[in-house]
């Protein structure tokens, strides 16, 4: 297939929002039929867009807690998160989502909040210019949620991993997708169920030109990714104890499920594309399709044979281009591509540790000198040698070995090339001040190489007693 050239017009400008808001309506039984791979490939290549159009999408989940007892919030009662979501609406002007009548989400200029399984409360913003909004909007958005909270003895934690309640402790949301993908991760990995319903990440949605432009960012931000794992590990504990990782969100991904995790090695292979990630999309088994009021479980099903009417559970229905955004929406490697690249390999954490993602990520892969730069620090690294990076973030962060470096010295030479990227962008605030000041938090992890993790860990072992309350006071937004 001949590399293909990336067409943008203002009827083609996709959001970030668009494509991260829950779905809760039906496919539209008079919506076109996907006909061939061609119009999968071109669902993708439709979120090329030119520089100047380029936006930066963030989304950060947390955990809520009652503030009497710490226990993790449950969807009905006086303080859950029913009350959370119907305060955030009625009070502060949000639009709900609902699913079958039930209060899932809410919506409101670009931007939605919406539930994961286990009730972690996650804001996915809007397409914005530059990090600045980034940060404003974050901090509108938790203010809002504490103004709400505060009220009803209710407060929320920026970790990685639930620290102290079990599995069994932990309540699920009522979306007809969780039960299908529970059900599922029970034949496929040992803790699927951990990451649905026990972690938190901070994300950061980039764009691209073209094809080259995608492949050059995916390969760039999954040799890096392992960088980011160890800048914002901050998941040492479970179950009120430590559990011997930094980020304890990270080994979980390791074993969810393989054949929608991990580093894709594929995409370092000469030839890769936007055609490469679709034949590898269409490998993953399915997790559901939305027909008739509900979610039909397809759970380790094919959807090339969906494409060929050949579903035993939906007899010769046939999928739209809105089953293969949701089908997509269902992989979890290290770096997703939908019209979008999405960064996933941080845990969540402190306020100015959302803003930092964005930073680090947008210094580093919005401008073409840096991403340059960025690829000569890693390009001759083995799939083996990402790998193993990968793996050994969770466990020992910075201090984890690359031939006879650490992953110490990469965030360095990576944050020197994002501090220069966000210079070169020179977007400013009303003070005057550039984006570079987000990197501040990272800079000093950096040079200390001591992490979030490992700054909790001396005070669970130092000041706190082994007494993992200090956490939900100290963490608490």
């Amino acid at each position: 297939m001949e590399p293909i050239i990336c067409l943008w017009s203002a009827q083609r400008t996709f959001q970030f929002a668009e494509l991260m808001t829950t779905p809760t309506q039906d496919i539209d039984d008079g919506a076109p039929r996907i006909e061939s791979k061609d119009e999968l490939i071109a669902r993708i290549e439709s979120g090329c867009k030119p520089k100047t159009d380029w936006r930066i999408g963030t989304e950060h989940e947390k955990f809520g807690f009652l503030k009497d007892g710490l226990r993790p919030l449950e969807y009905e009662g006086g303080s859950s998160v029913r009350a959370m979501l119907e305060g955030l609406r009625d009070r502060f002007g949000w639009a709900p989502i609902e699913e079958k009548g039930v209060l899932i989400g809410l919506k409101k200029d670009g931007a939605s909040v919406s539930l994961e399984p286990g009730g972690q409360f996650e804001l996915s913003g809007a397409p914005l210019e530059h990090i600045h909004q980034t940060c404003a909007e974050v901090g509108d958005h938790l203010r809002e949620v504490r103004a709400i909270a505060d009220e009803i003895g209710v407060a929320f934690l920026g970790l990685g991993f639930s620290p102290t309640w079990s599995l069994k402790e932990t309540p699920m949301m009522p979306k007809g997708r969780y039960r299908i993908m529970r059900d599922y991760m029970e034949k496929v990995g040992r803790l699927g169920h951990q990451m649905m319903f026990r972690s938190c990440t901070v994300q950061t949605n980039l764009d691209f030109s073209s094809e080259a432009d995608m492949v050059k960012k995916m390969r760039v931000s999954l040799a890096l990714q392992p960088v980011a794992t160890a800048l914002f590990a901050n998941s040492p504990f479970a179950e009120g104890r430590t559990n011997g990782f930094q980020s304890y969100r990270a080994h979980v991904w390791t074993d969810t499920d393989p054949d929608r995790t991990g580093m894709l090695p594929f995409a370092f292979d000469d030839g890769f594309g936007f055609e490469q990630y679709v034949d590898y999309a269409l490998d993953v088994p399915m997790y559901f399709a939305r027909r008739e009021g509900r979610y039909v479980d397809c759970s380790g099903k094919s959807f090339r044979d969906f494409m060929a009417g050949k579903l035993d559970v939906l007899p010769g229905a046939r999928p739209a281009i809105d089953d293969w955004d949701d089908h997509l929406s269902t992989l979890f490697p290290e770096v997703r591509l939908k019209q979008f690249l999405e960064m996933r390999g941080a845990d969540s954490g402190p306020w100015a540790q959302i803003c930092a993602l964005p930073a680090f990520w947008v210094g580093i892969l919005y401008d073409d000198a840096c991403l340059d730069a960025a690829w000569d620090l890693v390009k001759d690294y083995s799939a083996a040698e990402r790998e193993s990076m990968r793996r050994n973030a969770s466990v020992q962060g910075l201090a984890s070995p690359i031939r006879d470096l650490t992953l110490q010295d990469l965030a360095k030479e990576s944050l020197k090339i994002a501090r220069e990227g966000l210079k070169r962008r020179a977007k400013l605030n009303f003070s005057g001040d550039d984006e570079t000041g987000f990197l501040s938090d990272l800079d000093e992890v950096a040079e200390s190489g001591m992490n979030s993790a490992q700054l909790m860990l001396k005070k669970y072992h130092g000041e706190w007693g082994r007494d993992l309350s200090h956490a939900f006071k100290e963490y608490a937004y």
